[in-house]
This record gives C-alpha cells, structure tokens and sequence, in this order.
C-alpha cells in the first residue's frame, strides 16, 4: 500500500510539472533569447537578416545548419556541384539518397534546411561563382559566408565585401588544421592584408588531396557562425578580431592579432579590386570537337612543382610527370594534363563547371 507520504510526493511532483507546463514557452528560439546579448531585440534582428554561403560543402553546409537553426531570416545558398557519396563524412546536410541521387549541393541543403525551419526563407542557386555574378548573387546580403574550396573565389569576395563594405567570415580546413576570421570591411585587415596573393596552383594540399576530419570542419564552422551572429545582433564589440588558426591532432592553436587595414594593401588600402574587375581570374575554354576544357589560371602565378603535384595525385588515380608536363587518369574518367605554368587540360567532360571544379580539388585554385 502507499503511504501517505507516497500520495503526497506523487501529488507534488505532478503539480509542479503541471505549473512548469503552464509556463513552458512555446517559442523555438526561447532558450536563444534567454541569452542576455542575444535577447528579444537580437533575435529579432537575426530574423530580419539575410546571408549568404557560398559554397556549400562542408564548411558551407556546417555554418548553415547553425545558422537556420539560431533563425536567420533569409539565407541565400550558391553551390556549383553535386552531392557525392565521399562528402558524407563531414558535410551535415546530405545523406545517402542525395549522394545517390545527384543531387545539386543547393538544392539537397534548402530542402534540408526547410525541414529543420520552415519559419524561415532558403533560397538556392546551382552556380559557379565569379565576378560576371557575384553582384546579383549578394545583392541584398548583410553577410557572406565562406564555405569555399578555392582561393580565387575567396579573393573576389574579398574584392566584392570591401567595395561594398559587406563583411564577409573566411574559413578554411584541411588534414587536421583549420583557420578562420571576420573581414569588416575598413576596419579590420582584410585577407590581401594577410595573405597578398593566393598560393600558386598545385602548391597548397585540398581535401581531395590531403583529406579532412569532420570535427576539424565543426569547428570552424562553428566559430564562423557565432561571429556570424554577434554581426546580426548588432554585438559588434564582442567580434573576435584575430585570425584563429588550429591543429586538432597537435592540440596547439594561434591567434594572430590583425591590426586595422594595411595602407599599402591593393584592395582595401588602394581601392584595386583585380578579381572583381576580372582581372586576375582564372579563364575557361571548350574545346571544341575535343570532349575537354581548358583552364587557364592568371598569368601571375608561379611555376607549379609537377613532380609533387604527381606524387598527391597517386591516390586519386594513375599519372606520370616530365619536368614539363604531369599527365594521367583520375579514377572518376577524366583525363588531366597540367602544364609547369598551371594551364590544364581536363579532357572527358565538356563542361567548364565540371572541369573547374575538378582542378580545384586536386590542382588548387
């Protein structure tokens, strides 16, 4: 039998869970809100808000799940390929049937993110972005996201986020090492103030290289996205300042403190904005009857090391190099034959997407 105590205890716990019930909010961003730099003002300004991701791979894909998820009113998508069975490791938004299915990166994240929140508005482009674009794809924006998986594009965001004064979060992450930083346009160093120009084709490892580990790109994508929100809500002084850079497997991390913009800088010092202008973009050609497309990088680049681009390539397929020429087989079909000033002819595929994209993942941008 129950005790009288039994009855009271029972009796208790049920009317406090019945208040607690009462007064349980029904608003999905309550316990967001409850954050005193967030609050109601700051989350109303997150869902007046419209940001844009620009790639929407691993990083991309990460920095978008948090962001919809905190109530970001708009966020525009642009991805310029499809879902492979090889991105599931590390890139939240696709499963198995996307991967089966093809499905364009954009298209697979927006139907993703409408059901995590249907409250708020994805938009999805499936393109490769450049500067014939970049103005209509940002037009509107408060931000840019970069979930990017070459420096060309990086630098023309650069280029566009500082003459139009659009802050824009870079992120990067590879092996076991990741990077990332605001860029407040005149404010605080922007990337050509770090990084002048952007490694030579073939120098620098790519995740189809040198492969990723997924926390590697949760973290990342995790700081770029809480910068992300101190913008929206309008906390710009608690805006981590400094480029953070990590490695996961040493267990060492490094702040480098950025001062303002450099003077001297091209872009923000100077008002020069090559990528933007077209100037210093890579070029891409059909070649007709050929079934292959060239990709023709800036003429400024240096010369790339073909004997150490051949010896990342092993993995990836079947190649051999003179002091001249790297040529092979990636074990997708295509044909790659890059030449010691970074030009390459990509051969099996008429498309200049395609053939794009496969020199950014195994040749760099």
């Amino acid at each position: 039998m129950c005790s009288i105590e039994h009855i009271r205890l029972f009796f208790s716990i049920n009317d406090a869970a019945t208040r607690y019930a009462v007064v349980m909010p029904t608003d999905r961003y309550h316990r967001q809100a409850l954050v005193p730099t967030v609050g109601a003002e700051g989350q109303r300004r997150l869902g007046e808000s419209t940001v844009l991701i620009v790639g929407c791979g691993a990083l991309g894909s990460g920095s978008a799940d948090l962001l919809a998820r905190a109530g970001v009113g708009r966020l525009r998508i642009v991805d310029r390929d499809v879902v492979e069975l090889t991105n599931l490791q590390r890139q939240v938004l696709y499963d198995e049937q996307d991967a089966q299915a093809g499905t364009p990166k954009a298209v697979a994240a927006r139907k993703r993110l409408q059901r995590i929140n249907s409250d708020i508005n994805i938009e999805s482009i499936v393109d490769d972005v450049d500067a014939s674009n970049i103005g209509a794809i940002a037009q509107d924006c408060d931000l840019i996201i970069d979930g990017l998986d070459n420096f060309e594009t990086r630098y023309l965001l650069n280029d566009f986020s500082t003459s139009t004064k659009r802050p824009w979060i870079y992120g990067g992450a590879i092996g076991v090492t990741g990077m990332s930083a605001i860029m407040l346009p005149h404010d605080t160093a922007c990337l050509r103030c770090i990084f002048p120009d952007p490694p030579s084709p073939g120098t620098s490892p790519t995740c189809d290289t040198a492969g990723v580990l997924g926390p590697v790109i949760s973290r990342v994508a995790a700081h770029q996205a809480m910068q992300a929100i101190k913008w929206l809500t309008g906390n710009t002084d608690a805006i981590d300042r400094t480029l953070h850079s990590f490695d996961a497997w040493a267990n060492t991390q490094h702040a480098m403190t950025r001062t303002g913009p450099d003077p001297n800088c091209p872009c923000c010092g100077h008002g020069i904005y090559d990528w933007l202008e077209g100037g210093r973009a890579a070029s891409s050609t059909v070649l007709c009857g050929r079934d292959a497309v060239q990709i023709k990088p800036e003429a400024s680049q240096g010369a790339i090391p073909l004997r150490q681009l051949a010896d990342r390539l092993a993995d990836h397929g079947t190649f051999h190099c003179t002091a001249d020429v790297l040529h092979g087989r990636l074990h997708n079909g295509l044909e790659m034959t890059v030449f010691e000033n970074g030009r390459a002819l990509i051969k099996g595929t008429d498309s200049t997407e395609d053939a794009r994209s496969a020199y950014a993942r195994y040749i760099g941008t």
